[in-house]
C-alpha cells in the first residue's frame, strides 16, 4: 500500500511539473507598402499554473543552439569567441509573458544593444458579440477590443478553460483560438496544442566580467511604454550611438577592445569605425522604412 502511495505522489509532481503548449501560426505583413509580402512564424504560448510565456519557436531553438556553442567555447578557454548566425534565426524578437492570477503581463523588446521590459497597464476591454463560428476543432465566439493602437477581432472557446491567449491578449472566458487585425496585418491562429515536460526558460548566460557579447547576457531595463517609446524615437534618430560609446569606452572598462566588422553589399568587409557606422546607419534606416507596420503602432509612433 504505501508503494502505491508514492507512486501517485510521483505521478502528481509528475503531472504538475507539466505545461500546456500550443502553437500558434502567426502571419503578418511588415511593410504597409507591400502587402504582398506576408510573413510566418511558429509562436509558443506556454500555460502552466502560474502564467504564460510567448515567444517565437524558430528563435527559441536558434538562442538555446547558440547558448550552447557559447558555453561550450567558454569552458574551452581561449583568447577569441566567435557566434554563427543561425540558418532559422526567427522574424520575431520580442517575448510576452504574464503572471498568474493577475495577470501582470511585460512585453520584453530590444532596441540596438539594450534589452527592456515594457510593463502592460491596461487589460485589453473586450466586448463579446453573439456571433460564433467553428475554429479548427473547438466552438468559438467573437469579441473585438481596441489595442495597441489597432482594431482586434478575437475569437475565443470555453472548450478550453485558459483566459488567456497569444502576444498581450487575455481575459475572455476561454483562450483565443484566432485573433486578426482590422486591417488584415497581423493574425494569429491556433495550430495545435500539447502538453510538455520542459518550460520555456526567460534565463539568459551570465558571462563573466570580463566578456562582453553583443546581444547576449545583461538585466532587462524595467520601463513604462512611453519611456520605451522615447527611447525607440532615440533610436530611429540615431541606430549606431550604442555602438559609439562602446567603441569610445575602448581600453577603459577591465581594458576592454571592442571591434567591429561589417561587409558591404558587394562583399567588401570593411573595420574603419567611421565606416562601419555610416554602413550600418544606412542599413537600419533602410530596415526601418520596410519594417513600418508593428503589431503595435502606439509602442513605436
Amino acid at each position: 500500500m504505501k508503494s502505491k502511495v508514492l507512486f501517485f505522489m510521483l505521478l502528481g509532481i509528475l503531472t504538475s511539473a507539466q505545461i500546456n503548449r500550443f502553437f500558434y501560426e502567426y502571419t503578418f505583413i511588415p511593410d504597409s507598402g507591400n502587402k504582398e509580402d506576408v510573413k510566418k512564424e511558429m509562436m509558443l504560448l506556454d500555460i502552466s499554473k502560474d502564467g504564460s510565456d510567448y515567444y517565437s519557436h524558430d528563435k527559441f531553438v536558434a538562442d538555446s543552439l547558440s547558448k550552447a556553442e557559447l558555453e561550450k567555447q567558454l569552458k574551452a578557454g581561449g583568447g577569441s569567441i566567435s557566434i554563427n548566425r543561425r540558418e532559422k534565426p526567427g522574424q520575431v524578437s520580442y517575448k510576452v509573458t504574464k503572471q498568474y492570477p493577475d495577470f501582470k503581463t511585460y512585453l520584453f523588446r530590444s532596441i540596438s544593444m539594450d534589452k527592456y521590459k515594457i510593463r502592460e497597464d491596461k487589460k485589453p476591454e473586450w466586448k463579446i458579440l453573439p456571433d460564433k463560428q467553428k475554429i479548427g476543432e473547438y466552438n468559438a465566439q467573437k469579441a473585438v477590443a481596441s489595442v495597441g493602437g489597432r482594431e482586434w477581432t478575437a475569437w475565443f472557446t470555453t472548450d478550453i478553460p485558459f483566459q488567456d491567449g497569444p502576444y498581450i491578449f487575455y481575459g475572455l472566458p476561454g483562450l483565443i483560438v484566432k485573433i486578426e487585425d482590422a486591417t488584415g496585418s497581423h493574425k494569429m491562429t491556433l495550430a495545435g496544442n500539447k502538453k510538455v515536460n520542459t518550460p520555456y526558460s526567460n534565463e539568459d548566460l551570465q558571462l563573466p566580467d570580463h566578456v562582453k557579447v553583443l546581444g547576449v547576457g545583461g538585466k532587462e531595463i524595467e520601463v513604462t511604454k512611453d519611456q520605451f517609446k522615447k527611447a525607440w524615437k532615440a533610436y530611429v534618430n540615431d541606430p549606431t550611438k550604442n555602438m559609439r560609446e562602446m567603441m569610445m569606452k575602448n581600453g577603459g572598462e577591465n581594458n576592454t577592445r571592442v571591434a567591429f566588422k561589417v561587409k558591404t553589399a558587394d562583399g567588401k568587409e570593411i573595420s574603419d569605425p567611421s565606416q562601419v557606422f555610416r554602413e550600418m546607419e544606412k542599413r537600419t534606416k533602410e530596415a526601418l522604412q520596410k519594417d513600418n507596420n508593428p503589431i503595435e503602432p502606439d509602442l513605436v509612433n
